[in-house]
């Protein structure tokens, strides 16, 4: 930055020496938070754990998938099978992960490991 004839001050295109350092347990919070989001679970559901692999980051998911109410038979027969939704979930995952990590993820590994049903609301 320098300061110009009227004493602001303007940018310039070099950067500041030094470094940044993001550590991989911030990594792992962003990719639960973000998986938990996108899966629409609550993070607590979501086990994630970051690694480098290949020159950018592998994740590993572990997760409960949210399922309809196994009464409502339309919302079931509406559903995409659980291979879809995954697959689907490993690309939205993977681009919105490389937006706020600003890391290629190179790899997302997914293991379904039970079913969370959405509950239903009472009327009264």
């Amino acid at each position: 930055m320098s300061a110009g004839r009227d004493g602001a001050i303007e940018p310039t295109d070099t950067r500041p020496p030094g470094r940044v350092q993001v550590h991989e347990r911030v990594i792992g919070k962003i990719v639960t938070q973000a998986s938990a989001h996108a899966i629409g679970v609550a993070r607590g559901d979501v086990h994630a754990e970051v690694s480098e692999w290949g020159g950018g980051i592998a994740v590993r998911l572990s997760t409960r998938l949210p399922i309809p109410d196994l009464a409502d038979t339309e919302a079931i027969r509406a559903q995409a099978p659980v291979f879809e939704q995954m697959r689907a979930l490993q690309t939205t995952l993977a681009h919105d992960l490389e937006r706020m990590t600003g890391r290629e993820i190179r790899r997302i590994s997914v293991t379904v490991n039970g079913a969370v049903t959405t509950e239903r609301k009472r009327v009264r």
